[in-house]
């Protein structure tokens, strides 16, 4: 008798691999959100901190939204800038 978790779940390799890659695409999403937030510079002082409790209180829409709007709210950093050729 086997006690493994895809034997308990009567799941396979690939369904174990996929479970695990929606369940992580959350996190990392947010973990994403949060590290462009705290590095980033915002237009407004407060932007910063109402995206930041958006990811916190509502991890996936708050980072998908953050990620939607993040480009009307941020000051364009050097790295935005494009070179003249």
């Amino acid at each position: 008798m086997s006690t493994s978790i895809s034997a308990f779940m009567n799941m396979g390799t690939g369904e174990i691999g996929i479970l695990l890659a929606v369940a992580l695409l959350p996190a990392i999403l947010t973990l994403y959100s949060v590290i462009d937030i705290f590095r980033s510079q915002f237009k407004q002082p407060n932007s910063k901190l109402l995206f930041l409790i958006l990811v916190i209180v509502a991890p996936m829409i708050g980072s998908l939204v953050y990620l939607l709007l993040r480009r009307d709210y941020k000051l364009p950093s050097k790295s935005d800038h494009k070179m003249p050729y």
